[in-house]
């Protein structure tokens, strides 16, 4: 069996890998809060530690000795609230770094657990953003989020040297892709995201990529033999 597991994939990019990765013939499993599509599960990534039971029950299951291949596709994120942290409430604060980062630390941390001694291809895609190395006013827990998880992303695919069956760890920038994301952040006030009439012009000139595109990019980056644990890589380059 070929098995791809993937958070967030009720809409917009997620919503894609899951149909290309169907497409490709595996096996696939969601997780989101909304749970949309017969293969997935219903869960809450706002609440980490429920989050994290969820997944454990809902892979317990799975049979290392079929798997051929695994794919682990860490996709949800949220950008709300946009502006400063300031001027939030401390719950929205709190919901933002649990979907972004805390929890997606604790999910993967389950899967690794529970799939390290399977001897098959395993790769952990992190779907990663610019705002992990660029700062954007207004953004600061989407950018602090996103940078965590590519420095958790590279440490442990240092950590995975040392295991006989490894998993291969890598971030993917996805581009700027046409997401109801796209549509929240152009929906924002100047006084909360100053650089919004850029984001606004780029919607109007045809500068999104279209989500089915942006999966396509990502299962080839997949699937590359030279797959190297801890880099970073471009749909726009490496998925070309």
């Amino acid at each position: 069996m070929r098995l791809a597991i993937i958070t967030g994939g009720s809409k917009g990019l997620g919503r894609a890998l899951c149909e290309q990765f169907i497409a490709h013939g595996y096996t696939v499993i969601e997780f989101s809060r909304t749970a949309p599509h017969a293969f997935s599960v219903r869960t809450d990534l706002a609440s980490p530690e429920s989050c994290r039971a969820v997944v454990a029950k809902a892979i317990t299951t799975v049979d290392l000795e079929s798997l051929e291949e695994l794919v682990l596709v860490n996709n949800a994120g949220t950008l709300d609230p946009i502006g400063a942290a300031s001027r939030n409430a401390p719950a929205a604060l709190l919901a933002n770094l649990n979907v972004n980062f805390t929890s997606a630390i604790l999910v993967l941390a389950e899967l690794i657990a529970k799939f390290q001694a399977a001897p098959c291809r395993k790769v952990l895609a992190n779907i990663s953003s610019g705002a992990a190395l660029k700062a954007y006013a207004g953004w600061s827990l989407y950018c602090a989020s996103k940078a965590g998880m590519e420095g958790y992303i590279r440490a442990l695919a240092v950590e995975q040297e040392a295991e006989p069956y490894p998993v291969i760890a890598v971030n993917i920038h996805p581009g700027v892709i046409d997401t109801e994301m796209q549509a929240l952040i152009r929906s924002a006030s100047v006084a909360d995201f100053p650089e919004v009439e850029r984001f606004i012009q780029r919607k109007q000139q045809g500068g999104l990529v279209a989500p089915a595109d942006c999966a396509a990019a990502v299962l080839r980056i997949i699937a590359l033999p030279t797959l190297t644990g801890g880099g970073r890589y471009d749909t726009s380059v490496d998925g070309a």
